[in-house]
């Protein structure tokens, strides 16, 4: 089988990459583009930790709601 890899750059594709973005962008943008997508990156990995965050939150008030409900349900039983 082969594996199809969207970003398999080696040296040669690479430079030729980057100067297309030097001529698309110019020499004084590309610092300000780089900060960019630096914050992006940023906002994208505070915005993960916080639904992580939400989500273990949520599922330790579940697992605290189902042992608070067991004794209830064993007395019922008995």
């Amino acid at each position: 089988m082969e594996t199809i890899l969207l970003f398999n750059f080696l040296g040669p594709e690479m430079l030729v990459v980057f100067l297309a973005i030097l001529l698309l962008f110019g020499g004084k943008k590309i610092p300000e583009l780089m900060r960019g997508i630096g914050r992006g990156i940023r906002e994208f990995n505070t915005a993960r930790s916080s639904l992580e965050q939400e989500l273990q939150d949520g599922m330790r008030e579940q697992d605290r709601q189902k042992k608070e409900k067991e004794p209830v349900e064993r007395t019922k039983a008995d």
